[in-house]
């Protein structure tokens, strides 16, 4: 068995997830969308036939995930926890997409910006008018939504590639 340790950001140890675990929660953020919480509004049946696993496969995976508090399940869905999306989108990175909008267009581009569900969106000073945060797994997808927005003159997507916390920074 192939098992994948991750550092828990909850600092209650290491978390090992089997490869097959990772990919169920993995593709369950992936497929969520952002109400309050990350929900998959899909039967387990749905989910293993995608992933081409067994239900039973499918169901002993999530019951470890539940074990861990990564994820509620109920009827036809799977919400994803907090703690969940923190291990998801430590391990997958931020990316920032940076947006310069025609200036007489910015009362209705910043009213579709704030449909983005999955996105952190501010309004910013500068020679940018707004900043989109998402998680790289979404980047695609966010500036598709982005650049379909009437207005949008330029955007500049930046991805993460080193994080520098603040017990690794000199005084």
């Amino acid at each position: 068995m192939t098992c994948i340790y991750f550092y828990n950001v909850k600092e209650k140890g290491d978390t090992v997830l089997t490869k097959r675990e990772y990919e169920v929660l993995k593709k369950l953020y992936n497929e969520s969308k952002k109400v309050d919480i990350y929900t998959v509004e899909k039967s387990q049946e749905i989910i293993s036939n995608e992933m081409g696993i067994t239900r039973q496969a499918l169901n002993n995976h999530l019951r470890v995930l539940k074990e861990l508090k990564f994820i509620r399940t109920g009827r036809n869905f799977i919400d994803l926890t907090e703690e969940a999306v923190n291990f998801l989108e430590k391990n997958d990175g931020r990316s920032y997409i940076f947006i310069k909008i025609k200036p007489n267009l910015r009362k209705e581009a910043f009213e579709k910006l704030k449909e983005i569900d999955h996105a952190e969106i501010f309004r910013v000073t500068g020679e940018i008018d707004a900043i989109v945060s998402v998680n790289k797994s979404k980047l695609d997808e966010t500036l598709n939504e982005i650049n379909s927005i009437k207005g949008v003159e330029e955007t500049s997507a930046h991805i993460v590639i080193q994080r520098f916390d603040k017990s690794s920074r000199k005084r």
